[in-house]
């Protein structure tokens, strides 16, 4: 019987994709914290009503808005209504870490989805087999996992997973990257229909943000999924291939 085992680029692609989100997700929430606030349409800010406003600490303390920038120097300068706020806790770092990973994300991920595609991988091992595009089977596969121990065999997928891994490589993961790069100022001036796909930089973020969380929820589960159906053996086959 011949032993199944991941192939190579498979094994190095999900580690790498893998550690890149992870710190993605952390500079993320660091990112977050700035402005916990997550708006739907072009603009958002603190004096407009939020779609939902995060339970997390900001990084700054608000003081008001009664402070006065002056434009120039001199007594007789005019002067203007600022708003003040007390930062204490920088995050340009997170801000350079976080861009650094997704680039490595989408480089790795990029090329795991076209190995995947010219391989046949995607094919033998996440489409779903004919006749197994049904709600029963899904729901019915669903409901094994929570009854009984998983069994799992390297390089076969039940179709949970199947539906998972896809929905993770050819949904949410693209998602993060064009909403990402729809917040850049750089790509949005140079790629306008971002904004317009998208419904303006607030709703990426938004979107970008419940994508992210998404596949974090995922991350949680799968390593759940790992630990059930055998850690040693699952990891064994994700690093030296046996």
């Amino acid at each position: 019987m011949p032993i199944l085992r991941h192939r190579f680029w498979v094994r190095i692609s999900h580690w790498v994709i893998a550690v890149t989100f992870l710190v993605s997700a952390f500079t993320g929430f660091e990112i977050m914290m700035v402005q916990p606030r997550l708006y739907w349409g072009e603009v958002g800010n603190d004096l407009t009503p939020a779609l939902l406003e995060l339970p997390i600490s900001r990084n700054y303390k608000h003081n008001g808005w009664e402070g006065k920038t002056a434009f120039f120097s001199g007594a007789d300068s005019p002067v203007s209504a600022n708003r003040t706020y007390d930062i204490f806790n920088e995050n340009g770092w997170g801000r350079s870490l976080h861009f650094l990973s997704a680039w490595f994300l989408v480089i790795v991920g990029l090329t795991y989805l076209l190995m995947g595609i010219f391989t046949g991988h995607f094919k033998q091992r996440l489409f779903p087999g004919r006749g197994q595009f049904t709600l029963r089977l899904l729901w019915q596969d669903l409901k094994e996992h929570f009854r009984k121990q998983i069994q799992s065999e390297t390089g076969k997928y039940n179709l949970v997973q199947k539906y998972a891994y896809l929905a993770v490589v050819f949904l949410l993961l693209p998602l993060i990257v064009l909403t990402g790069m729809t917040m850049s100022p750089a790509i949005a001036a140079a790629f306008p229909f971002l904004l317009d796909v998208f419904g303006g930089t607030q709703s990426a973020r938004t979107i970008h943000f419940f994508s992210s969380f998404a596949v974090e929820l995922f991350l949680i589960v799968h390593v759940i999924m790992v630990i059930r159906s055998g850690f040693k053996q699952q990891i064994r086959a994700m690093t030296i291939g046996k």
